[in-house]
């Protein structure tokens, strides 16, 4: 066999491929953004810091990201692309060099009851094919064990023509796993008749209690004189045939005080006047019945399972396909494991490395059947990681946003190596972070500034790790700094006693809470710490949970109408001018007339994301031209409305527009970090901790005298978490007792009081591993948050 000999011939010095090697901006101006210019280096990790609102999500989610996927979507025909949002090129002179964009927010997954964890995974897809091919008995293809797939047979007819005429039958049968009685949701819902009316009670005396159905109105009307019943006569005393008749009968035509009227009975009318409607979209005070009245209870058919019964008796080794998908992660993983078939070896090969990334990525808590819309932020974040750790796409650009949100020291470690491993399968990884653990991490650092809003907006630092420390910027200032353990704690006047918390994981948890001080709840992530806080500690007169999830309210509302704020500033620019205060109102009579006062008009795709275009009439300043004549302290409304939280205390702290019930909201803005804000800016572009934090500026207010919160430090860049732990001190010195779920070392370090949840996480955690004091805690080093605490401290 000849030997083939390979001469390398003198290589150029760089092929011209390989010199485009950089992502440049030029001229950025998305919202804040002062003209800024960076390079970013392609397949390498990038992290973007800077305090809250300095714009590192602007530049990197509203130009970079942006404009990648604006070009991606030019890529389709004509006729696709007429199905497709038309997305605006972003405010910036050149981008140059961008690849596709794959954007991992913390957007919360879809509350879809019919989405869970494995749907939203391939998991669940390749269990399926897996028990379609082994599981016993045989029941169909993979849609009989999908709870999303309904079985459907039908028969009919069809004309065949061969020469004379001839007809014959055709079936059809697909087999579906989707539970007949809940409809693959797992639950179904009831109406609780103590909520409709007051069976002590006849008509007359007011017994239906709906809102809307008291008093002597039509609604009530119709029963009172309907004539199928006496209307003095106690609900509890009708016989079956009147309580049918009053509850349940169908749409009958009679006529009521001469009027032609429909009666029908009450379930059925207060379903479809109340119940089929968006709750959201409901008054507050309907919204509240139907949040009463409506109960879900497990499915009784299939067990909270949301299979059919043919589904749940086909087992691979005495394990049905609802018990795989219950199982923890984890356990799953080692069962797939322990399976050995070689008819569909390339399967469980693929299945295993999925299970197994959800354990890499500090998620093998979770269980397949968990649905997405319970995750927080951060897992649901992490989840969608899962999807691409397997991809084998290369040369991609990742962008996260704070990965590490809801994450335990313990579990950051993975977290890097994770997006190493992305970086090192040849991507740019894209992070926006404010953890010095994973800024260590990186190649290239991008540090935003110098503050926030207006005061921010400009690159301070672009290089190195060892640059950023000696850049002088308030990052690099703050990253290495480190909050000392209390020297003295203070000492509590009480104990909020929980025995026997068996929520989620909880192991028959019994603790006590101290009261009067600062405490903080830890562990890693799945190791049971909101299940204890959120579901053990009652939301009784005192409690004030301040949690980070959405804000109740639309796209009109904003931080000035969420807080009250608003209410002051319309009164004062009534009386300047000596009009009514319903004219300064973007949701009242001040309205836009084209985009009815919400500064944009939205065009809904149907089945894609919808479009906001700004109103051409307002040009988004959301008020009809008259009202912004009238003027106070020398601006007009939407100018007002276009302040940043600082610049508005100052505003109506002193001077012309001096306005006391403006500023004290204001003050308690800027004391919760939240300085940087627009206070006209919509709640649905605020982040989960800007919305916590939000939430706790409108609760400081309150008579509460235990706040609960749940990761505070979310989106705080690690100077404004001294700001935050100020701000927790003040509470307490001011009577409240507080009580923080957190990973942060620094809030950690500065409690009067720990209790560690774990060991682990899911069924290995759910325990109390550690109570005491931070400084006893380090001292043991027994638990995996001790030995983090020792090491952050220095100790």
């Amino acid at each position: 066999m000849s030997k083939v000999t390979k001469v390398d011939a003198q290589s150029p010095a760089l092929h011209a491929a390989d010199s485009h090697d950089l992502i440049r901006v030029h001229g950025a101006r998305v919202n804040n953004l002062k003209d800024v210019s960076v390079e970013i280096p392609k397949r390498r990790l990038t992290v973007f810091t800077g305090v809250s609102g300095s714009g590192k999500s602007s530049l990197v989610f509203g130009t970079v990201a942006a404009e990648s996927q604006r070009l991606i979507n030019e890529t389709y025909s004509a006729f696709v692309q007429g199905f497709m949002p038309t997305l605006t090129r972003p405010e910036v002179d050149v981008l140059d060099g961008l690849t596709t964009a794959i954007i991992v927010d913390q957007q919360r997954m879809g509350a879809d009851p019919r989405s869970t964890v494995g749907t939203a995974t391939d998991a669940n897809a390749m269990l399926r094919i897996l028990f379609s091919r082994l599981g016993t008995p045989h029941i169909g293809p993979p849609s009989a064990y999908a709870f999303n797939v309904p079985s459907v047979r039908a028969s009919g007819a069809i004309t065949v023509e061969r020469g004379a005429r001839k007809t014959e039958k055709a079936t059809f049968t697909r087999t579906g796993g989707m539970c007949p009685r809940c409809e693959g949701r797992g639950a179904v819902s009831d109406i609780d008749l103590g909520q409709l009316f007051d069976g002590s009670l006849s008509l007359n005396e007011g017994a239906i209690t709906v809102p809307g159905y008291k008093g002597g109105g039509w609604n009530s009307r119709l029963y009172i004189e309907s004539g199928f019943f006496d209307p003095d006569k106690p609900i509890s005393k009708f016989t079956k045939k009147e309580l049918h008749d009053f509850l349940h009968r169908e749409p009958t035509r009679m006529k009521i005080a001469g009027i032609n009227m429909t009666y029908e009975g009450l379930i059925p009318r207060v379903q479809k006047s109340m119940l089929s409607k968006d709750t959201e979209a409901l008054q507050p005070h309907i919204r509240e019945f139907v949040e009463r009245a409506v109960t879900f209870t497990t499915c009784p058919e299939c067990d909270g399972t949301r299979l059919s019964e043919g589904a749940r008796s086909s087992k691979i080794e005495g394990i049905s396909i609802a018990d795989a998908c219950a199982m923890q992660i984890s356990d799953l993983a080692q069962w797939v494991r322990d399976l050995d078939e070689p008819s569909v070896a390339p399967l469980l090969t693929k299945l295993r490395h999925t299970l197994d990334s959800f354990g890499e990525i500090g998620l093998g808590y979770l269980a397949l059947d968990r649905p997405a819309g319970t995750l927080s932020g951060g897992e649901a974040q992490r989840v969608k990681m899962i999807r691409h750790l397997g991809s084998s796409l290369t040369d991609v650009t990742y962008v996260f946003d704070e990965p590490t949100v809801g994450l335990h020291p313990h579990d950051i470690q993975r977290m890097n190596d994770l997006l190493l491993r992305l970086r090192d399968k040849g991507n740019t990884v894209l992070v926006v972070e404010h953890k010095p653990e994973v800024i260590a991490i990186a190649d290239h650092i991008v540090d935003l500034g110098p503050g926030a809003g207006t005061e921010g907006g400009t690159v301070c630092f672009e290089g190195t790790v060892e640059g950023l420390r000696a850049g002088g910027t308030i990052t690099g200032r703050h990253f290495d700094d480190r909050a000392a353990l209390k020297q003295t704690v203070r000492k509590p006047d009480g104990a909020l006693e929980i025995r026997g918390a068996s929520a989620n994981n909880l192991h028959d948890v019994d603790v006590d809470v101290p009261l009067g001080v600062l405490t903080v709840v830890t562990g890693v992530a799945g190791s049971g710490k909101s299940s204890l806080v959120h579901g053990s500690i009652p939301a009784a007169a005192g409690v004030v949970s301040v949690d980070q999830g959405p804000i109740r309210g639309s796209r009109r509302s904003n931080p000035a109408t969420y807080t009250g704020l608003l209410e002051p500033i319309r009164k004062a620019f009534a009386k300047a001018n000596g009009v009514k205060p319903a004219l300064f109102s973007a949701n009242s009579e001040g309205a836009c007339p084209t985009c009815n006062g919400a500064g944009v008009v939205y065009t809904d795709l149907a089945m894609m994301a919808g479009v906001a275009s700004t109103c051409e009439e307002c040009e988004g300043k959301r008020f009809e031209a008259s009202v912004l004549d009238y003027r106070f302290g020398g601006r007009d409304i939407s100018e007002v409305l276009a302040l940043s939280v600082t610049e508005a205390e100052e505003f109506f702290g002193a001077g012309e527009a001096h306005t006391p019930a403006a500023h004290r909201i204001l003050e308690r803005l800027a004391d919760v970090g939240l300085g940087y804000l627009t206070i006209g800016q919509p709640l649905t572009t605020l982040s989960g901790g800007e919305r916590q934090r939000l939430k706790l500026a409108t609760h400081m207010a309150d008579k509460g005298g235990v706040y609960v919160l749940d990761e505070p430090t979310t989106g705080l860049h690690l100077a404004d978490v001294e700001q935050l732990l100020g701000l927790l001190d003040r509470l307490v010195d001011s009577g409240k007792s507080v009580i923080v779920i957190e990973h942060h070392q620094a809030v950690m370090a500065h409690a009067d009081w720990i209790i560690d949840l774990g060991p682990g996480a899911g069924h290995d955690g759910g325990r109390i591993v550690f109570e005491g004091t931070p400084a006893d805690l380090v001292a043991a080093r027994s638990t995996l948050t001790a030995a983090h605490l020792a090491a952050y401290v220095g100790s």
